[in-house]
């Protein structure tokens, strides 16, 4: 979209006692979340709006209820088109499983709202290139679609951008990214719906491989053009959920077993467009580890490590100095100079995972309001996802390497 044909219509900041209506879609894990991030994120950082909490949307009513209550919302509503049609929703939040991305993003775009989508985009190609159709059909409308790739604004991620985009690392040669987790290792942990293709789409991939693979481009500017995979579902079977899910796992019924139909690990290889080699490890099943996204990037100048387990730290090295002196140095990402950092405490008081959702939050209001460009887009989302369909494609074709759709 054109940066200036939008911000020419804005003319001033709004009032500060101006609000965005926000609506959202979903109440349980990235619904709590996302609560956190619109609840704080005005009262932090000077922001042109005031977000409101206007509605939040589940198929349970009481549910639904109890969880207005605890995060702060207005109202709830039962019907997700309900919550679409309210004259006080400027904006629709959607935290629901991935198979209801595509018609709720679609319909609210097309009732004239603003859309923040959680990722991955879609389930699949085709669903995600529909998105982009109705975004940009939307675009011209004034109106913003983001997806929700929260660890671009943890403040050592995005100060990493910084750094490579200034050159500090030369021409890229190396990107390693990892995710691991742990919480399906036990065999009788329930068959919740991120262990159903029809759900979610895939498994480890895309749950958390979409994360690293937005990471590796965000940060190196440049998109995965090839790829060659494996992949593996070492539980095939597992106990039916009792009820609801319960953050990512929660209580079987004892009895009944059903089907896994995803991945529960996911390793690739792959080539960037300027011939930098990538490789990439996304598993749930990976016994001690809670949430170990970490990522490294070599270049022919220096490089740069992260885990997300120490989020407030970067590790940098830089290959120009003297051999004598040179090594990686830890970074504390915590000055108010470094990025988000203006608003929040002194030096060397660390910030943690809810608030890569208050500056998610934050950047989308200022999106909206002034006018930029969305980032990052429902474009860049149908790109994860293309990287997606490539890996499976692949991994079902004993790891063939696979061109990535631009």
């Amino acid at each position: 979209m054109a940066r200036r044909e939008e911000t020419e219509q804005v003319t001033e900041a709004p009032p500060p006692t101006a609000t965005l209506g926000v609506g959202m879609v979903g109440y349980a894990f990235m619904g709590a979340a996302h609560s956190q991030g619109w609840r704080t994120a005005g009262h932090v950082f000077d922001l042109p709006v005031r977000p409101a909490l206007a509605a939040i949307c589940g198929r349970d009513r009481t549910a639904v209820e109890a969880a207005a209550a605890r995060h702060g919302w207005a109202a709830a509503e039962t019907d997700w088109r309900a919550l679409i049609a309210r004259d006080d929703v400027q904006l629709v939040d959607i935290c629901t499983p991935g198979d209801s991305h595509a018609e709720i993003a679609i319909a609210a775009l097309e009732a004239g709202k603003h859309v923040l989508c959680e990722k991955p985009l879609a389930n699949t190609v085709a669903e995600a290139e529909a998105m982009v159709e109705a975004a940009e059909r939307a675009a011209a409308r004034g109106q913003v679609a983001i997806v929700g790739f929260n660890y671009r604004k943890v403040p050592a991620l995005t100060y990493a951008r910084t750094l490579i985009e200034e050159g500090r690392l030369g021409a890229l040669r190396h990107v390693r990214a990892t995710y691991l987790q742990d919480w399906l290792v036990d065999p009788e942990s329930p068959l919740t719906w991120r262990l159903e293709r029809e759900r979610a789409g895939s498994g480890a991939l895309g749950d958390l491989g979409a994360h690293i693979v937005d990471l590796a481009q965000y940060l190196a500017g440049e998109p995965l053009v090839g790829v060659s995979a494996v992949s593996e579902t070492f539980v095939r079977e597992r106990p039916v959920l009792a009820g609801a899910a319960a953050g990512l796992s929660g209580a079987a019924d004892g009895t009944a077993r059903g089907v896994v139909t995803v991945d529960d690990a996911t390793l690739f290889t792959g080539r960037l467009a300027s011939g930098a080699l990538a490789s990439f490890e996304a598993t749930r099943m990976a016994a001690g580890r809670k949430n170990a996204l970490r990522l490294e990037i070599n270049g022919e100048l220096g490089s740069i490590a992260f885990d997300l387990e120490r989020l407030n730290e970067l590790s940098f090295h830089d290959h120009t100095e003297p051999a004598i002196r040179a090594g990686f140095r830890r970074i504390l990402v915590t000055e108010p100079q470094h990025p988000y950092l203006e608003a929040w405490w002194p030096p060397g008081h660390g910030l943690g995972y809810e608030h890569t959702f208050v500056h998610q939050a934050r950047d989308v209001v200022r999106t909206i309001v002034e006018g930029r460009p969305p980032v990052p887009s429902f474009a860049d989302g149908l790109q994860v996802q293309r990287v997606l369909a490539a890996v499976e494609e692949s991994a079902a074709k004993n790891s063939v390497h696979t061109p990535v759709l631009l």
